[in-house]
């Protein structure tokens, strides 16, 4: 029950950030021109990391592709992952005991 609440408050934060990034940011910015104007060192920081943490194909296969998407996109995305986590949890039944008697 707290899992899902907080799956849901997460998923609607998410969402209502992309719709802001949309609406309000300057017309389709990349993640990584946003990233870059947040702090300047802030992508060539993830890089490396990234690299020392995962390995190279990371950046050039996971990182790079979505800093290259619009800024919202991805928080949009995540926020969806969300929801769909939300309406997983809650579609669960409780185990229920049984309770009988021999």
């Amino acid at each position: 029950m707290i899992l899902q609440r907080t799956l849901t408050v997460l998923s609607a934060i998410l969402l209502v950030g992309a719709v802001a990034l949309a609406t309000l940011g300057p017309g389709s910015v990349s993640l990584g021109r946003a990233l870059y104007q947040l702090d300047h060192a802030l992508p060539d920081t993830l890089h490396g990391w990234l690299e020392r943490a995962l390995g190279s194909w990371v950046w050039t296969e996971v990182a790079l592709p979505l800093m290259l998407r619009p800024a919202w996109l991805p928080v949009a995305s995540l926020g969806l992952v969300c929801v769909g986590l939300a309406f997983s949890v809650s579609s669960r039944k409780p185990a229920h005991r049984s309770h009988r008697r021999s």
